[in-house]
């Protein structure tokens, strides 16, 4: 994993170009902060090779294509050294997008997308809860996604 020290003001200047548009080009972002071309692209290969960039990702609107329900689960296991098997079988669960192993009152938190309230019903009863390990669940309905963001890094 990168070292802060690793990364320099340029560094950081290029990944938040990129984080607010992915698709702009290397030689706008070159233009812009007044270096070469090959400079960006050298800096976002070395970026890659220590770990900062995880890859790249196209996101799509989950209401646009028939996903209307984003909830979050909060899962109780039966005792902690069911984690492994448990996320081993979360991960075949195409509605869970993410996962997160916590302190506090859950064992786990998920987020999931599914297309209506029926459907998040299914993936509760016959995907989640039927997972060896997972004691019950806690489901919170979002209304609505009010801010999402990356971490500001400059």
């Amino acid at each position: 994993m990168a070292q802060v020290s690793e990364i320099d003001n340029l560094d950081r200047r290029i990944l938040s170009m990129l984080m607010l548009d992915a698709t702009r080009a290397y030689t706008d972002i070159a233009k812009e902060l007044q270096v070469s071309g090959g400079t960006v692209h050298v800096r976002m290969k070395k970026l890659e090779d220590l770990g900062v960039i995880k890859g790249s990702h196209l996101f799509i609107n989950p209401n646009a294509v028939g996903y209307d329900i984003c909830a979050f689960i909060g899962i109780y296991l039966e005792k902690g050294s069911a984690y492994q098997t448990a996320v081993t079988a979360m991960r075949q669960v195409p509605e869970i997008v993410e996962m997160h192993y916590t302190t506090g009152q859950w064992s786990m938190f998920a987020k999931i997308i599914c297309r209506d309230t029926l459907h998040l019903r299914e993936v509760l009863n016959e995907k989640i809860q039927a997972i060896e390990g997972v004691e019950r669940t806690e489901t919170f309905i979002s209304l609505e996604e009010s801010i999402t963001r990356q971490v500001d890094i400059l």
